[in-house]
């Protein structure tokens, strides 16, 4: 991922020094095993890690020099390694196929990011919930196909979106564990050369879960779900990060994002103030969904194995959770300094002299005994003078003669509370955030 949608942390991760770290991680817990299973001399295991070393760029430079001639990383990998530790190496990669390593260190390497991803995640979602209590109360107008529909308040949509990243969790956590498996059961899966209790004993030191079954690589079904909460994540960022736009618009400008000192808009309209945060996200949303689509095409290999998917894999595992972390944390310092503007929803609310409360009047009609095509047809005649000759909904009411023999004066302005639509706003934060 380039450096403008990438945070430090995430980077970290997939550099080539930290790869071969992870290759060396998978080797030495299988040297590990093969020695639990008297397959392999302690002593050899004793020095093989005294002398394996961490790895620098100098190291990394060293290995693709390696491959130049070997055209194998793997095996520069190996070949490296047997030059720094000596006769003793011998004992690394006994028995194992080279997808062993690949795909129990990209295992690791994706659970790893995945705990950063679910770290951001919970950031974002402190975010909206602060900002959810903030504007329980706030009263804006409900929209249903961008039209005017009922009074809602912003802390209610906030609450949708806080329930709907807890899902998001729920996806990611679940994600975590089909991921956190390993394998080194050899060449097509069938322990040939050692028995399942290496790979066993490799996972319990690497904090994986034993494939209960692999061929020569792990499923990758299993990536595909990866990939699948990473970019379903990415939608729903996407889903608020559109309201949020569509409510900075000239004409609603019911909320922001925060416009800082020395920031410009446009380098032609010094007036600009532009949701360039939120269209950001958008466009990144659309790069998680293609990772996805990439990585659901992985799941069909050849046999016990190809390697069509690695090329992909390669490019999606670091672009995707270093996107997916980036676009968390920008959602929410989005969130966390969102400009709201109560008096704007408020004027947004009575824009349309009352139509809003038309349900109410219709629900009165029936409950009073009015058959509700007839009580539709009142209502709806009173709420169109508003559009055809801007008569307020209240006034239009008051004026109709076939209603006033259903509803008092003092039953119509009953009708006309945002109060009313609000009063269960505490029954739902309930059920979203608990007591």
């Amino acid at each position: 991922m380039i450096p403008r949608y990438a945070r430090a942390e995430l980077v970290a991760l997939w550099t080539p020094e930290e790869r071969l770290r992870r290759w060396r991680d998978v080797e030495l817990a299988a040297l590990e095993g093969l020695v639990e299973a008297q397959l392999a001399p302690r002593e050899a295991l004793e020095r093989c890690r005294a002398k394996a070393g961490d790895f620098d760029a100098a190291d990394v430079t060293a290995i693709d020099e390696i491959e130049k001639t070997t055209k194998h990383d793997v095996i520069a990998f190996l070949t490296f390694m047997e030059r720094r530790i000596g006769p003793d190496a011998r004992w690394l990669h006994w028995g194992m196929t080279s997808s062993d390593v690949l795909d129990t260190s990209l295992s690791l390497l994706l659970r790893d990011a995945m705990d950063r991803i679910l770290a951001g995640l919970e950031r974002a979602r402190a975010a909206v919930k602060r900002r959810a209590l903030e504007h329980k109360l706030t009263p804006m107008v409900g929209r249903s196909h961008g039209i005017h529909a009922e009074p809602i308040s912003f802390g209610h949509k906030l609450a949708i979106w806080y329930d709907e990243l807890g899902r998001a969790k729920t996806r990611l956590e679940a994600a975590r564990r089909t991921i956190a498996v390993g394998k080194i059961s050899g060449a097509v899966g069938t322990f040939a050369h050692f028995p399942p209790l290496v790979e066993e004993h490799a996972m319990r030191l690497l904090g994986l879960t034993p494939a209960p079954a692999s061929s020569q690589v792990l499923q990758r079904d299993r990536h595909a779900e990866y990939f699948g909460a990473l970019a379903l994540l990415g939608n729903s960022i996407e889903k608020f990060a559109v309201e949020i736009r569509h409510l900075q618009r000239t004409e609603v400008r019911e909320a922001e994002e925060a416009f800082t000192a020395g920031q410009k808009g446009s380098s032609a309209m010094p007036h600009k103030r532009n949701p360039i945060l939120s269209e950001n996200l958008t466009g990144l949303a659309r790069l998680l969904r293609g990772y996805a689509m990439t990585a659901w095409e992985n799941v069909p290999l050849w046999h016990e194995r190809d390697i069509s998917h690695s090329s992909v894999e390669r490019v999606i595992g670091p672009d995707a959770t270093v996107l997916a972390d980036f676009m968390l944390h920008r959602f929410a310092g989005l969130m966390e300094q969102l400009t709201v503007y109560p008096e704007a929803m408020q004027k947004n609310l009575d824009l349309l002299g009352g139509v809003v409360h038309s349900q109410r009047v219709l629900l009165e009609l029936a409950r009073r005994g009015v058959d509700r095509q007839e009580a539709y047809v009142y209502v709806q005649r009173n709420a169109m003078r508003f559009f055809e000759t801007g008569t307020p909904f209240k006034a239009a009411l008051l004026a109709d003669a076939d209603l006033a023999r259903h509803l008092s004066a003092q039953d119509i302005e009953a009708c006309f509370s945002a109060g009313h639509h609000l009063r269960h706003v505490d029954a739902i934060f309930a059920r979203v955030f608990g007591d």
